[in-house]
């Protein structure tokens, strides 16, 4: 089967491979069918992000079709078209233990510890499925990006009437921005991109080039820089909350003296953890609409050639490798 493979950064290679066999009866072997195309991803292709290792295939917001599955209590079948869930945890670690397990000492998350959905077919726990009938394959390899959004407005504690701050219009503060208003947030956006400060209205998002000194009791930064994750901080409104849920490898400055003065409580945001059922209800229910997002389609043996161009695409939301029409 053919696989895309980043071999180091900023160099795919296409490369074939010897079909999966299931390894055990809690596992299935699904056809990968669309591949969303994650801000973690361009940071791999670049050497920024702090957790990949090489060579990889990469690829971790999934969507695929079960084309083997043994009996489950799941109700998994072949044929069904499936959210991957792509969090492997060990269930024995102290995070597992008390029901963290975004957080599992030992986590391997397809496409970035594991080989991910870049190739033909792939081995999932049955665990980690989540079907529908009614949502298309594209809609489907977004749920994952739903999740980092809907999980960092749980970590806020966001109340109804408060004011939100979502820093960085890319998928994931969109994602963000979306699960805050369900949370009866009063949602502001900043972006400096101009279209994508457009696009955000477009969607219905507050959103502008900058604050106006506006202070929010909630502030999210999505950006995954340094320097915004700093500043970030004179943001929040006094005992208000701040969360990270971009990643860098730098290091982040925080201000003490600001910190300590407003009381301010900061958080990290990782992964996603129990809302791949929610965020598919809600998708089924038309709650939020996703496809708007989809600005850019590759096929898989284009990946080598065309991923590289996506760098340049100011009006880039988000890209979906298809798998399903890549001749393979």
């Amino acid at each position: 089967m053919k696989q895309i493979v980043l071999e180091g950064p900023g160099k795919f290679i296409e490369r074939e491979a010897s079909e999966p066999k299931l390894f055990s009866p809690s596992q299935a072997l699904l056809r990968i069918r669309k591949v969303g195309v994650c801000g973690s991803d361009f940071h791999a292709f670049t050497g920024q992000h702090p957790i990949y290792t090489y060579p990889r295939v990469l690829g971790h917001e999934l969507a695929g079709e079960v084309v083997q599955v043994s009996p489950n209590e799941s109700g998994i079948n072949v044929g069904d078209h499936c959210a991957i869930e792509p969090y492997i945890s060990c269930g024995k670690c102290r995070a597992c233990r008390i029901g963290h397990t975004n957080c599992c000492e030992n986590i391997q998350v397809i496409g970035i510890h594991v080989d991910g959905g870049m190739q033909d077919l792939l081995n999932v726990p049955v665990s980690l499925l989540y079907k529908s009938k009614k949502l298309s394959l594209e809609e489907l390899a977004l749920v994952e990006t739903l999740g980092i959004g809907a999980h960092a407005v749980v970590r806020s504690d966001l109340k109804p009437g408060e004011s939100v701050l979502v820093i960085g219009a890319g998928p994931i503060g969109l994602a963000v921005a979306e699960f805050a208003r369900i949370a009866g947030g009063d949602v502001h956006m900043v972006e400096k991109n101009e279209w994508r400060k457009s696009f955000a209205t477009s969607v219905g998002i507050r959103s502008s080039s900058h604050t106006n000194g506006e202070l929010a009791d909630v502030v999210f930064d999505a950006t995954g820089s340094a320097e915004s994750m700093s500043s970030s901080l004179f943001l929040v409104a006094p005992s208000g909350r701040l969360v990270f849920v971009g990643l860098t490898k730098e290091p982040i400055m925080i201000n003490d003296s600001h910190f300590h003065r407003n009381e301010v409580t900061i958080c990290a945001s990782r992964n996603s953890r129990g809302q791949f059922p929610r965020i598919i209800r809600m998708l089924e229910e038309e709650q939020i609409n996703v496809l708007p997002w989809i600005t850019d389609r590759m096929n898989l043996e284009h990946v080598p050639v065309e991923f590289q161009k996506l760098f340049d695409r100011p009006q880039l939301i988000k890209a979906i490798v298809d798998i399903e029409e890549s001749g393979s």
